[in-house]
């Protein structure tokens, strides 16, 4: 077996980003990874404007005086154009509205008495008062959004205030899925004895989705060497990775990892991982092959830690580890592992501050141990835990997404 950091290290050196690319409208970015960097061809603002609703005036008219009277000659709404302001005249102005030329500073409308066409203010004034200068956001020509972001809503909006209608993207990933075993039954379906309802499939299709990828669902294969290879065979023809659930260990009916030696090469198997320690990485012809195990959460887990980065790496994400937080545990661990264990958590609030919890069932089956928690928490090989001690905390906010 290799370790956690040897298998991801070997399987990121093999994610091979894709050349593809293709332009789509802003509201079909979201999740889509950019294929190139963008600057803007603007500033933001592209004018002086006011952040706060009051009265637009010249510094100068207040410096020195007490109880200063202005004469209200103009009104200025956002997306409307001020004249040029004379000394001792104020404009009303609202919020984001331009500067009238002439103006340095906006006087708040709460230090401000309104008195017919006069208005009176005792606060200091100051150039630059709340106004927001030209380009204080964005200056043109300056790169707004870098090649290889996955695009989430604010980066739409980043584009869309610099008047990017579309923005290039990489193609999605083409990826192929399939659960093994004879016992798996549709949900909907009547269940006999012996059989489990097919979980995997329905987990796997919403990772996949989340990441954005083209799901190529081939379902359940049956328990034979002869369907799981045409299964693998057609999957890698039509997709440009391949990810299986199930058939990855060494029983009888277990014939995934055969078929992958068969018609392709598997370069990597077995990994010091709890759960999921018989997780597999190939290849077959230009498609990436990743069997995870067939318990539920042993998919999820492995998913989590290793193909979504793998996956994020094909499609052109430089940052694709996820980041943990050191978080006092709530929980005694005495059990020194030979593998790196993930166990599935959910922080707390209390008196003490936030702790992190663990499920009381931490069995690769218990897939309702998934629901209850928000996170994992990693325990190292050879580690014990004791209540307060700080453990890493993955949460599932960006585990899965």
């Amino acid at each position: 077996m290799i370790s956690v950091d040897q298998a991801l290290a070997f399987m990121l050196a093999r994610a091979r980003p894709l050349k593809q690319r293709e332009s789509v409208s802003l509201t079909d970015a979201l999740g889509r990874v950019l294929a190139r960097g963008e600057s803007s061809p603007i500033d933001v603002p592209g004018y002086a404007n006011s952040s706060m609703d009051g009265y637009a005036v010249r510094a100068a008219d207040a410096v020195g005086r007490d109880g200063v009277r202005l004469r209200v000659t103009q009104r200025i709404a956002a997306g409307a154009m001020g004249v040029e302001l004379p000394a001792g005249e104020a404009a009303r102005i609202f919020t984001g509205a331009p500067l009238p030329p002439g103006a340095d500073a906006v006087v708040i409308q709460e230090d401000c008495h309104r008195d017919g066409e006069q208005v009176h203010f005792h606060a200091p004034v100051a150039a630059g008062d709340n106004v927001r200068p030209r380009g204080n956001d964005i200056l043109a020509g300056s790169e707004v959004l870098v090649a290889g972001t996955r695009l989430r809503p604010q980066e739409l909006g980043l584009a869309a205030s610099v008047g990017l209608a579309r923005l290039e993207v990489v193609r999605r990933l083409r990826v192929a899925i399939f659960s093994s075993g004879d016992e798996l039954i549709q949900p909907g379906e009547v269940l006999p004895a012996g059989a489990i309802y097919n979980s995997n499939r329905y987990t796997m299709q919403g990772l996949l989705s989340a990441l954005g990828c083209q799901i190529i669902d081939l379902g359940r294969v049956e328990d034979s060497l002869a369907a799981t290879t045409a299964a693998l065979g057609q999957a890698a023809s039509e997709a440009d990775v391949v990810v299986t659930s199930g058939g990855m260990s060494v029983g009888d009916e277990d014939h995934v990892k055969q078929a992958v030696e068969q018609i392709g090469r598997l370069e990597m198997w077995r990994v010091a991982v709890k759960p999921g320690k018989p997780l597999a990485y190939g290849r077959i012809d230009t498609a990436d092959f990743i069997g995870l195990p067939g318990n539920p959460v042993s998919t999820l887990v492995t998913f989590c830690l290793f193909v979504r980065p793998f996956l994020l790496r094909r499609q052109g994400v430089p940052q694709v580890s996820a980041v943990a937080l050191p978080v006092p545990a709530a929980f005694r661990w005495p059990h020194a592992g030979k593998r790196r264990e993930y166990l599935r958590a959910r922080l707390e609030i209390g008196t003490g501050g936030v702790t992190a919890s663990i499920h009381p069932k931490q069995g690769s089956d218990v897939l309702t141990s998934t629901v209850w928690a928000d996170g994992l928490v990693e325990i190292r090989e050879g580690r014990t835990v004791e209540p307060g001690e700080p453990v890493p905390y993955y949460s599932f906010a960006e585990l899965l997404f």
